[in-house]
C-alpha cells in the first residue's frame, strides 16, 4: 500500500474541503491516489467536484488579441509571479499575441515565428530567460474564428491591453447589427471567464469526463439508498441519474449554463432571444478560456531532501 503523507492529504482537502479524517481514510482506500480518492469522497456525499485551484502553481501571464473577425488567446509561463510584473515580460507577452492573430493557433509554429532583431518567438524568449534568469515558456495558444460575425475578448483584472491572467474569448456568426452584437459577445465573453465552461455543447462533453461523472452520480444514488436500508435496482438508478446529469451539463457546457447577468435563463436562450434584436439569427460557434496554470500540477519541494542532497548525504 502507498505510504499517505500529511502532505497527500492536505493536498486532497484543499481539492475537496472534506474533513482530515476523510481524507486519510479516502486516501487508504484508494491505495494513495488523489483523484481516485476525490471520487471516492464524492460518492460517499463527503466532497463536490475537484477543486482545480489546488492543481494549479504555474505563474506567468495570459493575453488575448482579437480583430473582427478572428481572436487568439496565448499563455507564458514564469517560475514566479515576480515575473509577471516585469515590464520586459509583459511587453513580451503583448508582441507574441500580435504576432499569433496572424497565425493559425498551434503553439509550435508560433514559436518559429519572426519576433524582432531577426529572432524568431523561441529565440527572443531565450534571450529574455538569460536577461530575467528565471525559466519560461510559450505553453499553449488557441485561435477561433467567423465568417460573418464578430469576435469579442474580454481579460479580467488586466494589467494592461489584453493581458492579465483569465482570458475569454467568444465568436458570433450572425449578419445583424454588428454594434449589438458586439454588445452581445462582450457579455457572454464575460460570462465565459466567470463560469469557465469545458464545452460548447453536450456532444462535444469528452466521453472520459462523462463516462466518470455517470459512474460517480450512479455509486453517490446507490450509496444514499443503502444508508435508507434499500437496495435500488440499476434501471431506477438509472432514470434517478438523469437529472444529476442534466445538473452536470449545466455546469460545463457553455449554452446549457445559466447566464451569470440573468440566473434564470440558459445561454442557448439568450442568445435566441438576442437574436431578436439583433435582426438576424445568431450562433455561438467557439469561444476560448485561457486560465494561468490551469491543468499544471504543483510542485512539491522537500526542502529536507534537498538540503541532505547539498550536504552529500
Amino acid at each position: 500500500m502507498a505510504q499517505i503523507t500529511a502532505a497527500t492529504v492536505k493536498e486532497l482537502r484543499e481539492k475537496t474541503g472534506a474533513g482530515m479524517m476523510d481524507c486519510k481514510k479516502a486516501l487508504s482506500e484508494t491505495d494513495g491516489n488523489i483523484e481516485a480518492a476525490v471520487d471516492w469522497l464524492r460518492k460517499k456525499g463527503l466532497a463536490t467536484a475537484a477543486k482545480k485551484a489546488g492543481r494549479v502553481a504555474a505563474q506567468g501571464l495570459v493575453a488575448i488579441k482579437v480583430s473582427d473577425k478572428e481572436g487568439v488567446a496565448i499563455e507564458v509561463n514564469s517560475e514566479t509571479d515576480f515575473v509577471s510584473k516585469n515590464e520586459l515580460f509583459q511587453n513580451y507577452v503583448g508582441k507574441v499575441a500580435d504576432i499569433a492573430l496572424s497565425g493559425n493557433g498551434e503553439v509550435e509554429d508560433l514559436k518559429k515565428m519572426p519576433f524582432e532583431n531577426g529572432k524568431d518567438v523561441q529565440g527572443a524568449l531565450t534571450d529574455l530567460i538569460a536577461k530575467i534568469g528565471e525559466n519560461m515558456n510559450l505553453r499553449r495558444c488557441k485561435k477561433i474564428g467567423v465568417d460573418n460575425g464578430i469576435v469579442v475578448g474580454y481579460m479580467h483584472s488586466a494589467i494592461s491591453a489584453g493581458i492579465g491572467k483569465i482570458g475569454a474569448i467568444v465568436a458570433l456568426e450572425s449578419t445583424g447589427d454588428k454594434e449589438k452584437l458586439s454588445a452581445l459577445g462582450k457579455n457572454l465573453a464575460m460570462h465565459v471567464a466567470a463560469s469557465a465552461p469545458v464545452c460548447l455543447n453536450i456532444v462535444d462533453v469528452p466521453v472520459d469526463m462523462e463516462e466518470r461523472e455517470k459512474a460517480v452520480v450512479r455509486d453517490q444514488i446507490a450509496e444514499e439508498d443503502k444508508q435508507k436500508g434499500k437496495q435500488t435496482p440499476a434501471d431506477i438508478i438509472d432514470k434517478k441519474m438523469i437529472g444529476k446529469i442534466r445538473k452536470f451539463h449545466e455546469s460545463v457546457v457553455l449554452n446549457e449554463q445559466f447566464y451569470i447577468m440573468d440566473d434564470k435563463k440558459q445561454i442557448k436562450d439568450v442568445i435566441k432571444e438576442a437574436s431578436k434584436e439583433i435582426g438576424a439569427p445568431v450562433e455561438l460557434k467557439s469561444f476560448i478560456r485561457f486560465s494561468l496554470g490551469e491543468g499544471i500540477e504543483k510542485k512539491q519541494e522537500d526542502f529536507a531532501a534537498e538540503v541532505a542532497a547539498a550536504a552529500g548525504k
